[in-house]
Protein backbone atom coordinates (compact mmCIF):
# COMPACT_ATOMS: atom_id res chain seq x y z
CA UNK A 1 0.00 0.00 0.00
CA UNK A 2 1.21 3.54 -0.65
CA UNK A 3 2.47 5.50 2.33
CA UNK A 4 3.63 8.99 3.30
CA UNK A 5 7.21 7.88 3.95
CA UNK A 6 8.51 9.67 0.87
CA UNK A 7 6.54 12.82 1.63
CA UNK A 8 7.66 12.86 5.26
CA UNK A 9 11.29 12.36 4.27
CA UNK A 10 11.17 15.35 1.92
CA UNK A 11 9.35 17.39 4.57
CA UNK A 12 12.00 16.65 7.19
CA UNK A 13 14.96 17.26 4.88
CA UNK A 14 13.70 20.40 3.14
CA UNK A 15 11.08 21.85 5.46
CA UNK A 16 8.65 21.90 2.53
CA UNK A 17 5.21 20.71 3.62
CA UNK A 18 3.37 21.41 0.35
CA UNK A 19 4.47 18.30 -1.54
CA UNK A 20 2.24 17.59 -4.51
CA UNK A 21 1.75 14.11 -5.90
CA UNK A 22 0.84 13.98 -9.60
CA UNK A 23 -0.57 11.25 -11.82
CA UNK A 24 -2.48 10.93 -15.07
CA UNK A 25 -5.22 8.82 -16.59
CA UNK A 26 -5.93 8.01 -20.21
CA UNK A 27 -2.50 8.31 -21.73
CA UNK A 28 -2.86 5.08 -23.69
CA UNK A 29 -6.46 5.46 -24.82
CA UNK A 30 -7.51 5.88 -28.45
CA UNK A 31 -10.20 8.44 -27.61
CA UNK A 32 -11.01 11.08 -25.05
CA UNK A 33 -8.81 13.39 -23.01
CA UNK A 34 -5.73 12.75 -20.96
CA UNK A 35 -6.45 13.89 -17.40
CA UNK A 36 -3.96 14.72 -14.66
CA UNK A 37 -4.44 15.44 -10.98
CA UNK A 38 -2.24 17.01 -8.30
CA UNK A 39 -2.77 16.41 -4.59
CA UNK A 40 -1.13 17.94 -1.51
CA UNK A 41 -1.65 15.99 1.69
CA UNK A 42 -2.13 17.59 5.14
CA UNK A 43 1.08 16.09 6.55
CA UNK A 44 0.60 17.78 9.94
CA UNK A 45 -2.97 16.52 10.39
CA UNK A 46 -2.98 12.80 11.23
CA UNK A 47 -6.75 12.70 11.72
CA UNK A 48 -7.37 13.76 8.12
CA UNK A 49 -4.65 11.45 6.83
CA UNK A 50 -6.30 8.54 8.61
CA UNK A 51 -9.39 9.11 6.47
CA UNK A 52 -7.26 8.15 3.45
CA UNK A 53 -6.11 4.75 4.73
CA UNK A 54 -7.90 2.91 1.89
CA UNK A 55 -6.30 5.00 -0.86
CA UNK A 56 -4.33 2.85 -3.29
CA UNK A 57 -3.22 2.81 -6.92
CA UNK A 58 -6.45 3.47 -8.84
CA UNK A 59 -5.83 0.41 -11.04
CA UNK A 60 -6.11 -1.82 -7.96
CA UNK A 61 -9.57 -0.52 -7.03
CA UNK A 62 -13.07 -1.11 -8.34
CA UNK A 63 -14.96 1.73 -9.99
CA UNK A 64 -17.35 1.85 -7.03
CA UNK A 65 -14.47 2.11 -4.55
CA UNK A 66 -12.76 4.82 -6.61
CA UNK A 67 -15.95 6.87 -6.64
CA UNK A 68 -16.28 6.59 -2.87
CA UNK A 69 -12.62 7.46 -2.30
CA UNK A 70 -12.87 10.43 -4.66
CA UNK A 71 -15.17 12.15 -2.16
CA UNK A 72 -12.97 11.21 0.80
CA UNK A 73 -9.86 12.51 -0.93
CA UNK A 74 -11.33 15.84 -1.99
CA UNK A 75 -12.69 16.36 1.55
CA UNK A 76 -9.51 15.49 3.43
CA UNK A 77 -6.48 16.62 1.41
CA UNK A 78 -4.95 20.04 1.85
CA UNK A 79 -5.77 20.92 -1.76
CA UNK A 80 -6.05 19.36 -5.19
CA UNK A 81 -6.18 20.32 -8.86
CA UNK A 82 -7.32 18.57 -12.03
CA UNK A 83 -6.28 19.36 -15.61
CA UNK A 84 -6.92 17.83 -19.01
CA UNK A 85 -5.99 17.96 -22.68
CA UNK A 86 -8.45 16.92 -25.34
CA UNK A 87 -7.86 14.63 -28.32
CA UNK A 88 -7.18 17.53 -30.71
CA UNK A 89 -4.50 18.88 -28.35
CA UNK A 90 -2.95 15.42 -28.09
CA UNK A 91 -2.84 15.13 -31.88
CA UNK A 92 -1.26 18.56 -32.17
CA UNK A 93 1.45 18.33 -29.50
CA UNK A 94 1.86 14.62 -28.78
CA UNK A 95 0.74 12.58 -25.80
CA UNK A 96 3.71 13.26 -23.51
CA UNK A 97 3.61 17.06 -23.94
CA UNK A 98 -0.18 16.93 -23.56
CA UNK A 99 0.18 14.93 -20.35
CA UNK A 100 2.66 17.49 -19.02
CA UNK A 101 0.29 20.31 -19.97
CA UNK A 102 -2.54 18.64 -18.05
CA UNK A 103 -0.24 18.27 -15.03
CA UNK A 104 0.73 21.94 -15.20
CA UNK A 105 -2.96 22.87 -15.33
CA UNK A 106 -3.57 20.77 -12.22
CA UNK A 107 -0.63 22.39 -10.43
CA UNK A 108 -1.90 25.87 -11.25
CA UNK A 109 -5.11 25.17 -9.31
CA UNK A 110 -3.39 24.31 -6.03
CA UNK A 111 -3.84 26.68 -3.11
CA UNK A 112 -1.47 26.70 -1.35
CA UNK A 113 0.91 26.20 -4.22
CA UNK A 114 3.22 23.21 -4.35
CA UNK A 115 6.80 23.52 -3.11
CA UNK A 116 7.91 20.06 -4.28
CA UNK A 117 6.60 17.53 -6.82
CA UNK A 118 6.34 13.76 -6.78
CA UNK A 119 5.39 12.60 -10.29
CA UNK A 120 4.35 9.09 -11.22
CA UNK A 121 6.48 7.39 -13.85
CA UNK A 122 9.38 8.99 -15.68
CA UNK A 123 7.91 12.40 -16.44
CA UNK A 124 9.71 15.59 -15.46
CA UNK A 125 8.10 19.01 -15.77
CA UNK A 126 10.78 21.29 -17.20
CA UNK A 127 8.40 24.25 -17.42
CA UNK A 128 8.34 24.66 -13.64
CA UNK A 129 11.34 25.47 -11.45
CA UNK A 130 9.98 23.38 -8.59
CA UNK A 131 12.16 20.56 -7.25
CA UNK A 132 10.71 17.23 -8.28
CA UNK A 133 11.13 13.48 -8.32
CA UNK A 134 9.92 11.05 -10.97
CA UNK A 135 8.76 7.96 -9.08
CA UNK A 136 8.43 4.69 -10.99
CA UNK A 137 5.20 2.96 -9.90
CA UNK A 138 4.64 5.95 -7.69
CA UNK A 139 0.91 5.25 -7.38
CA UNK A 140 1.78 2.13 -5.39
CA UNK A 141 4.42 3.86 -3.24
CA UNK A 142 3.35 7.44 -2.49
CA UNK A 143 0.00 8.28 -0.89
CA UNK A 144 -0.18 11.67 -2.58
CA UNK A 145 0.44 10.12 -6.02
CA UNK A 146 -2.09 7.35 -5.32
CA UNK A 147 -4.69 9.96 -4.34
CA UNK A 148 -3.95 11.87 -7.55
CA UNK A 149 -4.35 8.66 -9.56
CA UNK A 150 -7.86 8.21 -8.20
CA UNK A 151 -8.90 11.81 -8.86
CA UNK A 152 -7.57 11.63 -12.42
CA UNK A 153 -9.14 8.24 -13.15
CA UNK A 154 -12.58 9.07 -11.73
CA UNK A 155 -12.66 12.44 -13.48
CA UNK A 156 -11.72 10.91 -16.82
CA UNK A 157 -14.19 8.04 -16.46
CA UNK A 158 -16.97 10.56 -15.83
CA UNK A 159 -15.92 12.46 -18.96
CA UNK A 160 -16.05 9.26 -21.00
CA UNK A 161 -19.53 8.42 -19.69
CA UNK A 162 -20.64 11.88 -20.83
CA UNK A 163 -19.11 11.24 -24.25
CA UNK A 164 -21.00 7.95 -24.44
CA UNK A 165 -24.21 9.94 -24.37
CA UNK A 166 -23.05 11.87 -27.45
CA UNK A 167 -21.62 8.87 -29.30
CA UNK A 168 -23.53 5.83 -28.01
CA UNK A 169 -22.45 3.53 -30.83
CA UNK A 170 -18.83 3.52 -29.66
CA UNK A 171 -19.29 2.16 -26.13
CA UNK A 172 -17.19 4.84 -24.40
CA UNK A 173 -18.91 4.21 -21.05
CA UNK A 174 -17.78 0.58 -21.23
CA UNK A 175 -14.15 0.79 -22.38
CA UNK A 176 -13.41 4.45 -21.57
CA UNK A 177 -11.80 5.02 -24.97
CA UNK A 178 -9.22 2.23 -24.77
CA UNK A 179 -8.52 -0.01 -27.73
CA UNK A 180 -10.78 -2.95 -27.03
CA UNK A 181 -11.92 -5.18 -29.89
CA UNK A 182 -15.41 -3.67 -29.69
CA UNK A 183 -13.99 -0.15 -29.90
CA UNK A 184 -11.72 -0.96 -32.84
CA UNK A 185 -14.60 -2.55 -34.72
CA UNK A 186 -16.78 0.50 -34.08
CA UNK A 187 -14.04 2.77 -35.50
CA UNK A 188 -13.68 0.52 -38.56
CA UNK A 189 -17.42 0.54 -39.20
CA UNK A 190 -18.34 4.10 -38.22
CA UNK A 191 -15.13 6.08 -38.59
CA UNK A 192 -13.59 8.40 -36.03
CA UNK A 193 -15.33 10.99 -33.90
CA UNK A 194 -13.82 14.38 -32.96
CA UNK A 195 -12.90 12.70 -29.65
CA UNK A 196 -10.57 10.17 -31.28
CA UNK A 197 -6.80 10.62 -31.36
CA UNK A 198 -6.01 10.46 -35.04
CA UNK A 199 -2.27 10.58 -34.40
CA UNK A 200 -2.26 7.24 -32.55
CA UNK A 201 -0.92 4.53 -34.82
CA UNK A 202 -3.62 1.90 -34.12
CA UNK A 203 -6.27 4.43 -35.11
CA UNK A 204 -4.35 5.57 -38.20
CA UNK A 205 -4.03 1.96 -39.35
CA UNK A 206 -7.72 1.29 -38.78
CA UNK A 207 -8.75 4.32 -40.83
CA UNK A 208 -6.43 3.64 -43.78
Amino acid sequence: MPSILRENSIYKESGLATIAGLDEAGRGALAGPVVAAAVILPLDEPERLQQLHEVNDSKQLSAKTRERLFSLITANVLCYGIGSCQAADIDEMGIIPATKEAMLQALSQLDPQAGYLLIDGRIRLKRTPLPQQAVIRGDSKSLSIAAASILAKVTRDRMMVDLDGRYPQYGFARHKGYGTEFHRQAIAQLGATPEHRLSFSPLRQTLL
